[in-house]
């Protein structure tokens, strides 16, 4: 799993939310949700920033590590 996928799931435990809940309270569709946290690699930003904003936070552009 990425960091997104590890943040989401682990914010949505510690509101003691199921993947549904999480689905009605944030406006995006439970298999979006799944998806996210499965880790798809795929997803639609205005989605993930809607889901996000949920729980006060938001995506932002960072440098890659270089692994060299």
């Amino acid at each position: 799993m990425n960091n997104l996928s590890n943040t989401v799931k682990m914010l949505r435990k510690q509101f003691n939310l199921t993947q549904e809940d999480l689905s009605l309270k944030s406006g995006v569709g439970l298999r979006f949700v799944r998806d996210l946290e499965q880790g798809k690699e795929s997803l639609r930003l205005d989605k993930v920033n809607q889901l996000l904003d949920f729980f006060n936070y938001e995506m932002t552009a960072t440098p890659k590590v270089n692994n060299r």
